[in-house]
């Protein structure tokens, strides 16, 4: 009778425990899940000092301080705009069509907090996660139109590039619209973030014009040196390191093992690409000119980068570092092309982000069987004719009403001085390097 009692209890009690411990697995997966979008969101935050310290290194001594401000500003626009309408315009309610819906973004996790962990991580970890990365597309306009344009005019496109033209664009394929339903593939944005920045640059700095004394009459281009090399360096470990949280993440889950494995395989093809990048483009640079530049080295990683982005996850470890190079050896053709077409991109992102972000979104078909080319090149047309037309409502608004371009003596004196009234280097106000990279 005793053992009938304890093999009944047992089978009453084993469905309990079996249940409580489905229960607990699917909790620590929500955490596990919730904590990479954290992690991986500080990461990519880490990329806005990464942006800040390469186009301060990039950009000459006497507008140091004015492009530190232009990159802490847009981050946190960003932040309140993504906030306010991006997140909502990107995500809700797209089901395969154009654009979501208007109204602030607001946590929602009262399922998690009764126990029903089927949403797979908490609201706002996803939130901070997808801001991080509008910032990113802001960061690669700053660059481009750095030295010679208002401050105002500039953070008054960032409202609009980070509140509308971004969300809209990502709502067609990450938020599940009509690119996504064609299949769409863009893993991390090569396109989607990247290319969005580079094509609003690109548009800002044909509408904005060159920097005085960079291209002459008669067809000679200036040099105008960066600041510090160094800095720039440093902000090109940390755009790497960054790079990380930017690819890892997207994988979009820790709470198994197949999502640990693909991360491991995220983070081995970002770093390799990165390599790859690098060291094609200081060889291209050694064939070409018979010596290497370290701008255009420092571009080749991120060149790298970017290429992997739109598909980090398939490749072979191989494949990754030919991917990256493919990049490195495109951005060292690319800026002196622009360079002859008159187009002044004074930190390379153009080249970087938009050109490399093309090559690494037509690459994705190389190493994952369910993308296509023709896919792949219809995302890249439609969100090229899109950013291009919205942004060149935008500068051309903001150039026709307040302008856009600082006068001819601010920019020979600096935008720090005469915007900020301050500058980033007071003790070396003067000295050589007013000459030669202030």
């Amino acid at each position: 009778m005793r053992k009938q009692l304890i093999l009944l209890a047992g089978m009453v009690l084993l469905p309990s425990l079996a249940l409580a411990e489905e229960s607990a697995i699917s909790e620590v997966a929500y955490i596990l899940n919730s904590f990479s979008f954290l992690i991986s969101g500080v990461l990519v935050m880490w990329m806005a000092a990464g942006f800040s310290m390469l186009e301060a290194g990039m950009v000459r001594s006497r507008n140091v301080a004015t492009i530190c401000l232009k990159n802490i500003s847009l981050y946190s626009i960003a932040g309140i705009l993504y906030y306010m309408v991006g997140y909502n315009l990107m995500y809700a309610g797209v089901d395969g069509g154009f654009i979501g819906s208007l109204g602030l973004w607001g946590p929602d996790d009262a399922a998690a907090l009764a126990g029903d962990y089927s949403g797979e991580y908490a609201s706002g970890s996803d939130w901070f996660f997808q801001m991080v990365f509008v910032a990113t597309a802001a960061s690669v306009v700053s660059g481009t139109v750095a030295e010679r344009i208002k401050l105002w005019p500039f953070l008054g496109f960032v409202v609009l590039l980070t509140g509308i033209i971004y969300p809209i664009q990502g709502a067609w394929s990450w938020g599940g619209g009509w690119l996504d339903e064609m299949g769409f593939a863009d893993y991390a944005g090569s396109t989607i973030v990247h290319s969005v920045g580079g094509w609003a640059a690109l548009t800002g700095a044909i509408i904005l014009g060159a920097r005085t004394g960079k291209y002459g009459k008669d067809g000679r281009i200036t040099p105008l040196p960066g600041s510090n090399m160094p800095l720039a360096t440093l902000g090109t470990f940390i755009l790497w390191m960054g790079w990380f949280g930017f690819n890892g993440g997207s994988v979009l889950a820790l709470g198994s093992a197949d999502a640990v494995i693909e991360m491991s395989n995220v983070y081995l093809n970002t770093n390799l690409a990165a390599a790859g990048g690098l060291v094609a483009a200081i060889i291209t640079l050694q064939l070409i000119y018979k010596k290497v530049d370290l701008s255009m080295a420092l571009n080749g990683a991120l060149a790298g980068l970017v290429s992997i982005t739109a598909e980090p996850s398939t490749p072979s470890p191989g494949m990754a570092v030919l991917i990256g190079a493919i990049g490195g050896i495109l951005v060292v053709v690319a800026i002196p092309l622009l360079d002859k077409l008159r187009i002044d991109d004074v930190v390379g992102a153009v080249s970087v982000h938009l050109v490399c972000g093309i090559w690494g979104t037509l690459a994705v078909p190389l190493t994952n069987s369910d993308a296509s080319f023709v896919v792949q090149l219809v995302g890249i047309i439609s969100v090229g004719a899109f950013v291009i037309a919205a942004s060149a409502v935008a500068w051309l608004a903001l150039k026709f009403t307040v302008g856009i371009r600082v006068s001819k003596e601010v920019e020979m004196n600096g935008c720090d001085s005469s915007e900020l009234g301050m500058e980033a280097y007071p003790d070396f106000r003067g000295g050589s390097s007013g000459l030669s990279s202030g």
